[in-house]
């Protein structure tokens, strides 16, 4: 038996195919890879041998895909352009396609097939791709299945920006604030994907005829088709293939069929040695740590200024509140006589800062004594004003100043401090006492919290984790600091050419 494999490296997943020589699917594999291309690539092909009937076939294997450039390099499996792939499975599989509209997990494609073909792609920004509807989705609490759930029973369409992830950002916390229900959020998220997708990629060449329907999203989000179709118009027909998101790893198992083939049991023995990834030493920082001496160095110095805690429940006096109302966090701190930390509070304020100040403030009511009292109350941060005026809070104080104090009271002497917040970072240069230089960052927020944590999450891990993994990295990957977008662009690039999720951490 002869059989014919596809595999698509793509920016978030990798998808694999078997057709015989009819090009009839005989198994198929779709999963993420969480920046760990190299193991999820050896993991789907061992998962094919394993479970399939094929172990004696012989078959022929060609990857495509962003990241199939690394799997040829280094596994030795012959690649095809993208393009190409994509168009080969349109050609042979629903050849009355006119116009292919595809979204994958960091790209979005138009392909126009009558007369010439020509395809239009996004470039740097991740705007309207799977991606995108990723990162709009965890704003409401949910996923992007949830968010097209969510859509299915929408009653209106508001504008959001999708030319860029932080804009929509923006629109999207805007509507949450104002109460606006997560059915129409998210029905809106897909209409702007929609927006992106036809006004950035056909620049006004119409799209009509037989318009096919491809990629991940596409397949998996029902609601975001109908949106299409709603815009577009039903005078066209509309082709949802069954398979539409594997379709390019389809189009790179047909095009194998010009390749030699081999034992299967061959592409398996070869994609089991070790590979060692050649780097570019320009593209490769300095380790954060040498050695395990300098790391545990690093840890012991800063376990010196930690703060005192006391027991709320037990403790009886006066008791002084904190609040910080941040752009993305609130953080509220209760101290006593002696700035002992009695209780302290950390979390997203997910779009409503006042309604989590109150259910914070009911919690220590219920903890303190009886004989303890609140007896003075002070605030800063993005919800100074609006917080102080809700619930009374007897001052209000300028961030920096806040800062200053702090950090004064664990060292008298300090000249400089650096805070870095969800979308904003800030360098106070203090002399003789008096603060008399600030900087911060203006439009960008690259380097701030809210990026680290979006791409952390990207590969199922809290902050924390994520940058546990950075203190061991022996390679870090040079990223640039200029802009979200380019900096995840060469993320990207660093995983197509097999970094580790620790240098790619270490290198954020």
């Amino acid at each position: 038996m002869k059989l014919h494999i596809g595999l698509d490296v793509g920016s978030t997943t990798v998808k694999l195919v078997i057709i015989d020589n009819d090009n009839n699917l005989k198994y198929s594999e779709y999963r993420r890879h969480r920046s760990d291309v190299e193991e999820t690539v050896r993991d789907v092909i061992k998962e094919a041998y394993e479970k399939t009937d094929y172990k004696d076939a012989d078959v022929t294997i060609m990857v495509t895909g962003s990241g199939g450039m690394f799997v040829e390099k280094y596994l030795k499996i012959p690649f095809i352009q993208e393009v190409v792939s994509g168009t080969t499975a349109i050609r042979t599989l629903i050849p009355e396609t006119d116009v292919a509209i595809e979204l994958g997990g960091e790209d979005s494609k138009i392909t126009y097939l009558s007369g010439n073909i020509e395809q239009r792609m996004n470039s740097i920004c991740a705007g309207g791709t799977g991606a995108f509807i990723d990162q709009m989705a965890s704003l409401i609490e949910t996923d992007a299945s949830g968010l097209d759930e969510y859509a299915s029973k929408s009653k209106k369409v508001h504008s959001i920006a999708s030319r860029c992830g932080v804009f929509a950002k923006t629109d999207v916390q805007a509507l949450i604030n104002q109460g606006t229900s997560k059915e129409d959020i998210s029905v809106s998220v897909l209409q702007s994907v929609v927006n992106q997708t036809i006004s950035n990629l056909a620049c006004g060449r119409p799209i009509k005829g037989n318009i096919a329907l491809l990629g991940g999203p596409l397949h998996f989000l029902p609601q975001l088709g109908n949106r299409f179709i709603e815009t577009l118009g039903d005078e066209n027909t509309y082709i949802k293939p069954e398979n539409g998101q594997i379709f390019v790893a389809l189009g790179a198992a047909i095009a194998s069929k010009e390749e030699e083939s081999v034992p299967f049991k061959t592409i398996l023995k070869n994609i089991e040695n070790p590979i060692k990834v050649e780097f570019n030493e320009e593209d490769i920082l300095e380790p954060l740590f040498k050695d395990d001496k300098e790391r545990e160095e690093f840890f012991e110095i800063h376990k010196k200024d930690k703060v005192h805690y006391g027991d709320l429940k037990n403790y009886e006096g006066n008791l002084y509140l904190g609040i910080d109302a941040g752009s993305t966090t609130s953080k509220v701190v209760l101290i006593d006589e002696d700035n002992n930390i009695m209780y302290s509070h950390y979390a997203n304020n997910k779009g409503k800062p006042l309604e989590l100040v109150i259910d914070v403030l009911k919690d220590i009511y219920k903890k303190m004594n009886e004989n303890a009292k609140i007896v003075s109350s002070g605030i800063t941060g993005y919800g100074e004003d609006f917080i102080k005026s809700a619930l009374n809070i007897d001052i209000g104080e300028v961030e920096t100043i806040a800062h200053y104090r702090a950090a004064k009271y664990f060292d008298k002497d300090v000249d400089f401090i650096l805070d870095i917040g969800g979308q904003d970072m800030k360098a106070i240069h203090v002399t003789d006492g008096v603060i008399d230089s600030i900087q911060l960052n203006e439009a960008c927020s690259s380097g701030c919290g809210s990026f680290i944590e979006t791409f952390a999450k990207s590969l199922n891990m809290d902050v924390e984790e994520f940058q546990n993994r950075a203190l061991y990295s022996t390679h870090p990957v040079d990223l640039g600091s200029r802009c979200t977008v380019f900096m995840n662009s060469k993320v990207k690039q660093a995983q197509k050419e097999g970094s580790s999720v620790e240098d790619i951490a270490a290198g954020l």
